[in-house]
């Protein structure tokens, strides 16, 4: 087996290859989330881990993590006999998220892509993935909610929220993410507007052609939509 995570300490780390759009600025983008939310982020945070349902004890998996404050929050909820394990493609990220929101015992963060997860199968209890998908190029989606499946176990559940781009906020929040962006380029060409196409609903029709239930849908005000899918217990 593979050793399931990267050490980021070490000399001469890689970033994953094409995971499509990086944030570095682990400060930056917590002051970003604090502005775009008016302090709400928490209420927000608590409302997600709840609706994920997770339960003390769980194996917790939080894809695209970024600074680690979701995946601190999950810690809290799973207690110390559960443990969180939190993947971002940015290693500015995961340093961040290991000096910061790692200090638990029950919590720690690798430098991997939600399209090449290098986890055991049928890993984790709950998946979540918060605020992440619309940085996946669009080719690597699919591969990367089949990873998801594969390290969820029978009867786990998985949870993405996203930004539901409507009236006036989601175009002030492209224009602010832009100018955190190192890159966002798969194949030599720019991506689409990170923005343009964050509904979860999209992702119902390749959620089940992977395997999952069907998904159903949520939505936390002001703007945010989440989406709840289950990989099936075998018949």
């Amino acid at each position: 087996m593979k050793s399931h995570g990267v050490d980021t300490a070490g000399a001469g780390v890689r970033e994953p290859e094409q995971p499509g759009l990086l944030i570095p600025w682990a400060r930056r983008y917590n002051l970003l989330v604090t502005v775009i939310f008016g302090g709400r982020r928490g209420a927000l945070n608590n409302t997600l881990v709840a609706a994920s349902g997770v339960r003390p004890g769980d194996r917790v998996l939080d894809v695209g993590c970024g600074p680690g404050v979701f995946a601190g929050r999950l810690a809290e909820a799973v207690g110390p006999g559960g443990r969180v394990v939190g993947v971002d493609p940015s290693a500015p990220m995961v340093e961040y998220a290991t000096r910061h929101a790692g200090r638990s015992a029950n919590c720690r963060f690798v430098l991997a892509a939600a399209q090449s997860l290098d986890l055991p199968d049928g890993e984790f209890d709950v998946v979540t993935s918060t605020f992440a998908m619309h940085h996946i190029p669009e080719a690597h989606r699919k591969t990367a909610l089949a990873q998801m499946y594969r390290v969820l176990r029978p009867g786990g559940l998985l949870l993405i929220a996203d930004a539901f781009p409507s009236g006036p906020v989601a175009p002030r929040v492209t224009r602010a993410i832009a100018g955190m962006v190192v890159h966002g380029v798969a194949h030599g060409e720019a991506t689409e507007d990170p923005m343009s196409a964050a509904d979860v609903r999209q992702y119902a029709d390749v959620l089940r052609a992977v395997g999952f239930t069907e998904p159903r849908f949520a939505d936390v005000r002001p703007w945010t939509r989440y989406l709840l899918a289950e990989r099936p217990t075998a018949v």
